[in-house]
């Protein structure tokens, strides 16, 4: 964009204008997770895309200045900080529910439209779990809240490095706040002269920088761990569930405990680990300062992009073999299995009931149905909806559709939360919400909080599930979890030292 273009979009505003300035560049030689390390000074964010096909394993982003911080409590209250200048702004916005006051402080921004992948600048972040009581309104929360955790929590990437690993290239994003004071010639050679110092920056960086993409997973202990509910007590909340199934109340309903262990001083050190031990389409790194939250997270929970939705249910899971004959071999048992298949299909028409509620008449297609797809550890069963997105509907309104998924909820989802409330005990907090960014195009790209440590305070809490149907075994469940759980608390162990 030239200068001239520039300022006549800056003429041209109406209220505060964000104008995106790149510069395309050659993929870095080193992985995004060394770039993050180099550049990060502080508050930021890091999402890596490592495995899975092209649909969900695209691009990397990573943001080391965020203009804003929007931190929702869960009584309601709202706290702002960053630049003072989007604070302002900011603050007044307005909302029904959580979901609409970031919906709100987005569109208080005019954004230029710019020639980008999908996500170049917007809101990165989670909304945690308990954000359905305001969604679902016959879903109380949980009275018991005891980590006090904001149930929903963004940082406004205005300036960012975007990675395309298919076309190996990367853009270099600067996104200006232009308002009344602006002095538009300024702000646009300010913006060129720091992406081209940054551009400079990246070509001196090679693959030997001295720190590795990853760190090793050493033979060690595992982290000394509470958990929110014993043997005992999760297998008599298998039990209670059980019964709502056989009374009719129910099919299906994902029970969960949290496990308390100790983090390391830089919780940056665990998602190096997890990345080495656990690759993910969706990795996460998001350091809100007080806290961090780590993840590698394998299922997309919706995407909208160019008018489209996209939901991808996975449900039902096998390890990975030893050699090529055995992975067939293991997908073909997961595929006759009839517990896994009833699982599997009863998720994926929940997901055509969400997708069709915001989606034209009879554009709802199942693109892709009971597939396989192999990740580094497991293999899982995967099918894939989509629909055209209604005029009158936007991502946010697609979110509130889908949330939460119906792999970490159940079916019906709204009485399977109700039980979920009664027999967890607690709050769940940013477990089973949604993770990922919501983009000033109107695009979004959101995964599902699982495989996930929320790091505070020198402790890492970790949320596992299993999902109970009427022939769940309790103590096959509970050792469901013990393995779901069993790559975050190697990554702890291995870095936390213990």
């Amino acid at each position: 964009m030239t200068l001239a273009e520039f300022r006549a979009l800056a003429e041209r505003r109406d209220g505060p204008l964000l104008i995106p300035l790149f510069c395309r560049v050659p993929l870095p030689a080193c992985p995004p997770s060394v770039l993050y390390q180099h550049l990060r000074d502080g508050r930021g964010c890091l999402l890596e895309s490592l495995e899975g096909s092209e649909k969900v394993a695209r691009y990397s982003l990573i943001c080391t200045d965020p203009a804003l911080f929007v931190s929702v409590g869960s009584d309601g209250s709202v706290d702002l900080a960053g630049d003072p200048r989007f604070a302002a702004i900011a603050a007044s916005a307005e909302g029904n529910d959580p979901v609409d006051l970031i919906r709100s402080i987005m569109h208080r921004f005019e954004v230029a439209p710019a020639d980008l992948p999908r996500f170049s600048g917007g809101m990165v972040g989670y909304f945690a779990y308990d954000i359905v009581s305001s969604i679902a309104p016959t879903v109380c929360p949980c009275a018991r809240d005891d980590l006090g955790m904001p149930v929903v929590r963004f940082m406004l990437a205005t300036d960012c490095l975007i990675i395309d690993h298919c076309e190996h290239e990367a853009f270099i994003v600067r996104t200006p706040l232009l308002a009344e004071e602006s002095d538009p010639a300024a702000i646009y050679d300010g913006c060129r002269s720091a992406i081209a110092a940054a551009a400079g920056r990246l070509a001196s960086l090679t693959g030997e920088v001295g720190i590795p993409a990853t760190a090793p997973v050493p033979e060690s202990p595992l982290p000394r761990m509470v958990s929110s509910l014993s043997r005992e007590g999760y297998m008599e909340a298998v039990l209670r569930i059980k019964e709502h199934i056989f009374a009719g109340d129910i099919f299906q309903a994902v029970i969960s405990r949290r496990i308390e262990a100790p983090a390391p001083a830089d919780p940056f050190a665990v998602y190096r680990v997890l990345r080495s031990d656990n690759p993910s389409p969706y990795m996460y790194y998001l350091d809100f300062g007080d806290t961090a939250v780590v993840g590698s997270s394998p299922e997309m929970l919706v995407r909208v992009e160019g008018g489209r939705v996209t939901t991808v249910p996975i449900a039902g899971t096998r390890p990975r073999g030893a050699t090529p004959g055995e992975d067939d071999a293991l997908a073909a048992e997961l595929l006759a299995d009839e517990k896994e298949r009833a699982e599997h299909i009863m998720l994926v028409d929940l997901a055509r009931n969400d997708v069709g509620a915001v989606t034209a008449y009879g554009s709802v297609r199942l693109d892709e149905f009971m597939g396989v797809e192999r990740f580094s550890h497991v293999q899982h069963i995967v099918s894939t909806v989509s629909g055209t997105l209604r005029p009158e509907y936007d991502c946010f309104d697609v979110l509130k559709a889908c949330f939460p998924a119906g792999t970490v909820s159940g079916a019906p989802k709204v009485r399977a939360m109700q039980l979920i409330d009664a027999v967890e005990g607690t709050r769940r907090g940013p477990y089973a919400g949604a993770v990922g960014h919501i983009g000033f195009s109107g695009a979004m790209d959101m995964a599902i909080t699982i495989r996930t440590a929320v790091v505070r305070g020198g402790t890492a809490y970790i949320q596992v599930g299993a999902g109970i149907v009427a022939d769940s075994d309790p103590g096959s469940e509970w050792l469901e979890t013990e393995r779901k759980a069993g790559a975050m608390l190697r990554a702890l162990g291995a870095e936390g030292g213990i």
